[in-house]
């Protein structure tokens, strides 16, 4: 498989292209925000890593466009910003998945093995389930045409488990996607905020799977 780093550290660049290489893959490495959204585009990758502060263009704005023209290479977002708004605006603007640095090798490379196990499905612009709206370019969601305020953090819960709809999405999945994996967070903080999700979209909408995690009702 083959696989596009943008990243403008060199020494990180090159350590993953390494790194990456030894695990089978064929990678390729841009160095700045306009040469990565070029190879991309016309690549034929199968995934993207991309960091966020990139000369030239940001690597939000690179997946920003590439989203803009239809293109759905799987991306993982790297970035040393760590806010949970910073991960709202990654995954918002079309990323993947968020990792932030420092992070762990291993981790890095489950979670790009897990995105290429997805594949690159056409997603919409705006993300619809039953009544239910979400449109990550302008931070919107509608119940039944009515708007409905989230915080950051509801925003990115339900933005990825509406792009799961119908599948059964486990507690540490949802950690791992939606937080940080390396956040110190409570035990309990998925099941506060899927309780906050269930007062405004309506608790039918969001099932717990017992022992399993929880699913969104399509």
């Amino acid at each position: 498989m083959r696989l596009l780093v943008v990243e403008d550290e060199s020494r990180l660049a090159a350590a993953l292209q390494r790194g990456l290489q030894a695990e089978g893959f064929a990678v390729d490495v841009a160095a700045t925000g306009p040469a990565g959204l070029d190879a991309a585009r016309h690549g034929g990758y199968d995934a993207m890593i991309l960091d966020v502060m990139l000369p030239g263009l940001s690597g939000y704005e690179v997946v920003r466009r590439l989203r803009a023209e239809e293109h759905w290479l799987p991306v993982l977002m790297l970035s040393a910003k760590d806010g949970e708004y910073d991960q709202a605006d990654g995954l918002d603007c079309g990323a993947d998945d968020y990792l932030t640095k420092p992070f762990s090798y291993v981790v890095l490379l489950a979670r790009l093995r897990a995105l290429l196990r997805r594949g690159a499905p056409e997603r919409p612009t705006v993300l619809a389930v039953g009544d239910l709206t979400l449109d990550p370019a302008r931070r919107r969601v509608t119940r039944a045409d009515a708007e409905v305020e989230l915080t950051a953090r509801e925003f990115a819960l339900l933005n990825y488990l509406m792009r799961r709809p119908g599948e059964v999405v486990s507690k540490t999945e949802l950690l791992d996607h939606v937080w940080d994996a390396g956040m110190e967070t409570a035990p309990n903080v998925v099941e506060v905020y899927v309780g906050y999700l269930r007062r405004k979209i309506g608790r039918e909408r969001l099932e717990t799977v017992r022992g399993a995690g929880y699913r969104l009702a399509t």
